[in-house]
């Protein structure tokens, strides 16, 4: 049996100083029934929190550790870096190795690049840069994709406000409701009638190209072909949101995989390497509309720090070498194969999405395409199941609207160990 008595002791603590206990709500592991985890450690593929207890890890940091935890040439990079300072409020050569990775070996549709501090950061600027670029005030999300917690964003989100049972947030003004439109995720009608609707008014469309915090839901076929054509069609910018399907969905993103061109693109969490970091870029001509160039203001006097600019880097020269992908798409289908046993004996109970490295356990029947599916979900079943594995020493994500991410860390017997808790787990759960 796992001890937790130190993890609740600092919960206890938190919550007399830092609001709701956490830092971020989804840690609060509210919609699972339990009090968080405190983690002192991690190491490859496992976590070990402050009681000692140890688990296969499925979160990854909510992605961005696809080499695991603690890889040493990460952390030999963000060493050497250390020794000279931690930021400057200055250009430094980082910044041009990184621009220079992400435009030349990922990215072909980003001309440009412009970095940040959060994926939050990177969706708020695209959007203010196309609003500038369009001359137009209005954008269109989709239901369920959600973009970091910018104002604009927050109006039927998915993630941690899916969690909660939330569509909004208080505090957003009635000004930013009116000017951010939602359309359906893989409804290529429900855009046109927004489009059609509100003609000549809509700057750009902005989406997670392959769903990622409604749990996993990749695009329907000639979904994106569409949603493209009917953008350049009506002077819309697209925007891709490749925060979680970037790096992972393929070694360019989900606009790879699918051989889609937006015209803006967000990064984040991957290029920092586990530490905080995120990008936006895209067409020549609409980036050069940013200050100092242009008139659409944007800065940060910790972009493009040195630390997380050092340990990214080194994250993707080895995303670079020619087979990893097909390294991590092997990772994927030896998961994938090791569980679907499971699965496939609770096919009137659970659905499952795999992209890559990504992949959701749904519990609801019949497949998941779109956020209305996936809000079918029994979340108390999944609440159960999360509390069996965890006491097991399985860490997946504490809400069912989220993605587990595998790492190159992760193992065989890691995969052995997880199949033989979700069985006995599902056995208990669903019977």
């Amino acid at each position: 049996m796992r001890r937790v008595d130190s993890s609740a002791a600092l919960f206890e603590r938190a919550s007399q100083y830092i609001s709701g206990g956490v830092n971020s709500p989804v840690r609060a592991f509210r919609s699972v029934g339990l009090t968080p985890l405190y983690i002192d450690h991690g190491k490859g593929a496992h976590v070990f929190d402050v009681d000692g207890n140890e688990y296969i890890d499925y979160i990854s940091s909510w992605g961005p550790l696809l080499l695991g935890h603690a890889y040493p040439p990460i952390q030999e990079a963000i060493r050497r870096e250390l020794e000279k300072g931690t930021s400057y409020g200055a250009c430094n050569a980082r910044e041009v190795e990184m621009a220079e990775l992400i435009c030349t070996k990922f990215f072909p549709s980003v001309e440009r690049v412009r970095m940040v501090n959060s994926g939050t950061e990177a969706t708020m600027s695209a959007v203010r840069l196309a609003r500038g670029f369009t001359g137009r005030d209005k954008i269109i999300k989709f239901e369920g994709c959600y973009h970091g917690h910018a104002d604009t964003f927050l109006i039927s989100a998915g993630s941690g406000l899916a969690t909660f049972g939330q569509t909004s947030s208080a505090g957003v003004t009635k000004h930013i409701i009116e000017d951010t439109l939602v359309a359906t995720y893989n409804d290529i009608e429900s855009v046109r009638r927004t489009l059609e609707a509100h003609r000549g008014e809509v700057a750009a469309i902005i989406l997670e190209p392959i769903m990622g915090n409604m749990g996993l839901i990749p695009p329907a076929p000639g979904f994106l072909e569409e949603l493209r054509r009917v953008t350049e069609e009506e002077g819309v910018l697209l925007i891709f949101d490749e925060v979680i399907s970037g790096f992972r969905a393929a070694r360019g993103g989900a606009q790879e995989l699918y051989g889609i061109r937006p015209d803006l693109t967000c990064l984040g969490k991957i290029i920092g390497g586990g530490l905080p970091v995120g990008a936006f870029g895209g067409r020549a001509d609409i980036m050069d509309r940013l200050a100092p160039l242009g008139d659409v203001y944007q800065a940060g006097t910790l972009s493009g720090n040195p630390l997380a600019l050092a340990a990214g880097i080194t994250m993707l020269q080895t995303l670079a070498e020619p087979d990893f992908y097909t390294r991590l798409e092997e990772k994927g289908q030896a998961f994938e194969a090791t569980i679907r046993p499971i699965l496939d004996r609770y096919t009137d109970r659970l659905s499952y999405n795999r992209v890559g490295s990504l992949s959701t356990i749904f519990f609801t029947p019949g497949g998941v395409h779109s956020n209305t599916d996936a809000k079918r979900s029994d979340t108390e079943a999944y609440a159960r199941y999360f509390r069996g594995m965890i006491e097991r020493g399985i860490y997946l994500p504490p809400s069912q609207f989220e993605c587990i991410f595998l790492s190159m860390a992760h193992s065989r017997e890691d995969f052995d160990r997880t199949a033989t808790a979700m069985d006995e787990v599902l056995r208990e759960v669903l019977g």
